[in-house]
């Protein structure tokens, strides 16, 4: 195996990013079951032989490109959310806990909207019952995913959320919901003709309405947040005590 550092190291890997750029379009345009692994290495300008030294077969070629995918999602997650998890008061409070589920609705988005060739990717799998995928999800990354499920679990617990249906699914819906608005944009522009829904101001306005949308359906209101926090403190010895003097 090369160095790293080295001129060759430096050249495999370049070869390495090649190939899964040129992977990565086949199988957004064609899905798993269509992209073809000669078509990838004419399209990456290198034989079929090296792909096979590479990535093994087409799917750990494809492996290779969602993990790759995986890694971006999890150094953004980590950046954005990191902060969050640290405060121990994030399922104390509506707004606290109300801000963090708009930073991950508002985060699948803009990946998702950054990312036209994962959203097309991803469109696939739900098509095809994501039955690549689970060959597989085992080899990604799920650790945040387990974090934020914990961390939904405890804003049940706090009744901060409305329902006890499954975090994991709740999670998940984000995405899908992201995913599903984003991949109809075409629809969008066929049934309303005279009207822009993909320019920068159009899609901010969608985010923020999925924003309302997902964070209101999932939270408690705030109003009867408030009106139980008001109820508390009129319950407490002292709060009573300060009503008699």
């Amino acid at each position: 195996m090369p160095e790293p550092g080295s001129k060759r190291g430096r050249d495999a890997e370049k070869t390495r990013e090649t190939i899964l750029d040129t992977a990565e379009v086949a199988f957004a345009e064609h899905g798993f079951d269509g992209a073809r692994i000669d078509a990838i290495a004419r399209a990456s300008g290198y034989n079929i032989s090296l792909l096979f030294q590479y990535f093994g077969d087409k799917l750990g070629l494809y492996v290779a490109v969602l993990k790759r995918i995986d890694r971006e999602i999890t150094a953004l997650q980590e950046r954005l959310l990191a902060p969050m998890f640290e405060d121990e008061a994030i399922v104390g409070s509506v707004p606290t806990f109300k801000a963090f589920l708009e930073t991950i609705v508002r985060t699948d988005f803009d990946y998702l909207l950054d990312h036209p060739r994962f959203l097309r990717m991803l469109t696939w799998e739900m098509a095809e019952g994501w039955q690549t995928y689970a060959q597989l999800a085992p080899q990604l990354h799920f650790e945040e995913i387990g974090q934020v499920e914990t961390l939904l679990h405890a804003a049940q617990r706090t009744r901060l959320l409305r329902s006890d249906f499954s975090p994991l699914i709740q999670m998940t819906l984000i995405l899908q919901v992201c995913q599903a608005y984003l991949a109809s944009l075409p629809l969008y522009r066929l049934l309303l003709p005279g009207e822009e829904v993909s320019s920068a101001r159009a899609l901010a306005r969608g985010r923020e309405y999925l924003v309302a949308l997902l964070v209101h359906g999932m939270l408690v209101d705030l109003k009867d947040d408030e009106a139980e926090e008001t109820r508390e403190r009129g319950s407490r010895p002292e709060a009573r005590n300060d009503d008699t003097r």
